[in-house]
């Protein structure tokens, strides 16, 4: 659907974190293609490079955050300080779009990260719709707004009782979402956003209606004056150049060209989960015991106090010679396209998920934290597409998942998977039939 009016502009406001700018940029990439002008408005702490897209404009504003703030790593903190530092500078900055408005290009509406709340207020402050965009499932909203309408406590941490209307998802599964800050400020920060999306027009996910439609429906009857859309997911919709923050390591690539097919795991704990060197160690000698071949990310400080790679004994890499190849940042969407890719050791973070399963690929599951508690539980058990490693399994879960029986079956139900997601992104599938609905929303705004 083509945009034959005069143009329409949407602001986006990013968050400066990994796992969230490219989404927030393969959903302008969305809009833009469908007609509409893309103004991207980001903290000035790692911001994306304006050089990667330029046919949209990219708006630093200031985020005063400190290196000692930053270098603490402590994500709850960080956010808390950008909904503080950031909502004075960014009222300023749509202020002056607004004066150098003119009806050919008028702004229609604040898209910004669920993260960065606080742009619901400033949108109401100049009457301007708010659309609030969610790069984690659905399922993570309705942990927030149940906890806030004392539905679930934080007491039901190991509660096997189902949701209510929800039978594929146990009180435990939503609790993990929010079990490691418990702190009043938190659960302040946390109530900020759940009053944000009340306020907003609309509401964005990242997701697909066949993957969450319990989910989905309960959210909307949560928040009803919101409109609900699931449009994901957005890097299938909009392929676009990666805004990655760290530099990609393409010569993956090309040993993974001369691996058989099917036969390599990919191991990659994306952008912010961290390990002790116990683990490390563990994880370099299951892999070198699994006999499979192996394509390893250690990103510079992933491993706690180390740079990582130099902690793996010489031994071990005498042990797996050509069979793995290690890397600092691997591009990750074109390495699960890859036809050696077998399988993924991933940390459930939401975008890696949604790429695997739409490249069929089954996961090894190893959650960290915050709603990769709750993604292991759609994969394993719902979807059943994964294991769930156990520490001092391995090797055994490695093989399992790639060799053995139980492996094949994960294989055919991811394969299975595959094919809905690409039922839902052709002309009449649900995710198409979303955007289409999307667009006309923004228009009417």
């Amino acid at each position: 659907m083509e945009i034959n009016q005069k143009s329409r502009r949407v602001v986006f406001l990013l968050s400066p974190f990994q796992g969230h700018i490219n989404p927030m940029l393969q959903l302008a990439t969305i809009l833009h293609s469908r007609g509409f002008s893309i103004t991207l408005v980001h903290p000035q702490f790692k911001s994306p490079n304006p050089s990667n897209h330029p046919e949209f404009t990219f708006i630093p504003i200031s985020d005063n955050l400190s290196e000692s703030k930053v270098s603490t790593g402590d994500l709850f903190s960080i956010v808390s300080a950008l909904n503080k530092n950031c909502e004075a500078p960014f009222k300023q900055c749509i202020e002056q779009l607004l004066k150098a408005d003119d009806h050919h290009d008028r702004i229609s509406c604040i898209v910004y990260d669920g993260l960065m709340f606080f742009a619901q207020s400033v949108a109401d402050h100049f009457k301007l719709p708010g659309i609030s965009v969610r790069t984690s499932p659905a399922a993570t909203i309705l942990a927030y707004a149940l906890h806030e309408q004392g539905y679930i406590s934080l007491l039901d941490l190991m509660s096997q009782d189902q949701v209510p209307e929800i039978e594929s998802l146990r009180l435990k599964e939503l609790t993990a979402v929010m079990r490691e800050n418990t702190t009043e400020a938190i659960l302040e920060l946390r109530a900020a956003f759940t009053d944000s999306l009340k306020k907003s027009s609309v509401i964005i996910v990242n997701t697909m209606n066949f993957l969450e439609q319990e989910a989905v429906k309960i959210v909307q009857e949560m928040f009803p004056a919101s409109s609900i859309f699931t449009t994901g997911p957005f890097h299938k919709l909009a392929p676009t150049i990666s805004s990655s923050l760290l530099k990609e390591d393409t010569n993956c690539i090309s040993w993974l060209n001369r691996q058989s097919p099917k036969s390599v795991i990919y191991v990659s704990f994306g952008s912010l989960a961290s390990i002790d060197e116990k683990e490390l160690l563990e994880m370099a000698w299951g892999l070198a015991d699994s006999e499979q071949p192996f394509l390893w990310v250690i990103r510079p400080g992933m491993v706690r106090d180390s740079k990582g790679m130099e902690l793996l004994p010489k031994s071990f890499e005498e042990r797996v010679g050509e069979r793995g190849c290690i890397v600092e940042w691997a591009p990750q969407k074109e390495v699960l396209e890859h036809e050696a890719v077998g399988g993924f050791w991933t940390h459930c973070g939401w975008n890696s998920i949604l790429e695997s399963i739409c490249e069929g690929v089954p996961m090894l599951c190893r959650p960290f934290f915050g709603d990769q508690n709750l993604n292991v539980r759609y994969v394993c058990d719902v979807w059943k597409v994964g294991l769930e490693l156990e520490r001092g399994e391995i090797e055994k879960a490695i093989r399992k998942l790639m060799v053995d029986t139980e492996g094949e079956e994960i294989g055919k139900r991811a394969k299975h998977l595959k094919q809905k997601v690409d039922m839902s992104l052709k002309e009449g599938g649900s995710s198409y039939s979303s955007l289409n609905d999307l667009a006309e929303k923004i228009l009417s705004f």
